[in-house]
């Protein structure tokens, strides 16, 4: 699954699962154009990429902002010449909270980056897509997909399963320029988002679940790694899933089917 004389742009590259997929991707081969927000992130990506003889261009952007987003895409672009695959990776858990407590600015903020994020990611990459086709991969999740037990989680879950519908659209959009467009659903993977995750006032909003033993089947009840996802992510980026569009991929060691 080689990627030479491919151009992968990625939102969220400098951490979790942004920055294993970068590092693959870059392995096998791609260009990198890689979105942050967290300067300390994309300079640290930046260094990893170089040091193993890989080309990358780094841009600092909020994926809600259209400006910043558009910028920093252009810069991109422009500067390789091309954008065969897009990883639109990017996101926050944002608040938990009942529905009462959660308040209309930590919805829209959740909804922004995750919802609109992905959109504005998709718009502003397509027209370089179109030049030659190519492959769009969009990270969402097991919540709002297949599980809907995790209390107070609604901004969230609300914008993982409207990712889902974005890409259905965008997979039948996109299809006579000969582009995919994927959704990878993850469960419970090693990363660092749970530190963007305000939880707050769920204690008598949550419903009882019993899970059996060993939370996720596959694996003894350890969580995934952030590799993992990333190889998925590959096959999508790659040829190999050429005749693949407008479908979600669980990875989640079966987790999911537990809580569904």
């Amino acid at each position: 699954m080689e990627l030479s004389n491919k151009v992968a742009l990625i939102t969220g590259a400098g951490s979790g699962i942004g920055h294993a997929s970068t590092l693959l991707l870059a392995e096998k081969g791609a260009k990198i154009g890689a979105i942050d927000r967290n300067t300390d992130d994309s300079d640290k990506i930046v260094k990893e990429i170089q040091n193993r003889g890989g080309e990358i261009i780094p841009a600092i952007a909020d994926i809600s902002q259209p400006d910043q987003l558009q910028q920093a895409i252009q810069k991109i672009g422009d500067s390789f010449g091309q954008i065969d695959i897009v990883f639109a990776n990017a996101g926050i858990n944002g608040v938990w909270a009942p529905i009462e407590d959660l308040s209309p600015d930590e919805w829209d903020k959740t909804l922004d980056i995750n919802l609109k994020g992905t959109f504005l990611t998709v718009k502003y990459t397509v027209p370089y897509l179109k030049q030659q086709g190519g492959s769009i991969i969009i990270t969402s999740s097991v919540n709002g997909t297949r599980v809907f037990s995790n209390t107070g989680a609604t901004a969230y879950s609300c914008s993982k399963a409207a990712q889902v519908a974005f890409a259905r659209m965008m997979a039948l959009e996109l299809a006579k320029y000969h582009i995919r467009v994927n959704v990878i659903c993850p469960g419970a993977i090693e990363t660092n988002i749970d530190e963007n995750t305000n939880q707050r006032n769920l204690e008598d909003a949550k419903e009882p679940v019993e899970f059996p033993e060993g939370r996720i089947p596959l694996t003894d009840g350890k969580p995934g790694t952030s590799k993992q996802v990333a190889d998925l992510v590959l096959f999508l980026a790659s040829e190999m899933s050429n005749h693949i569009s407008g479908t979600e991929i669980w990875i989640d060691g079966a987790e999911s089917l537990l809580q569904g």
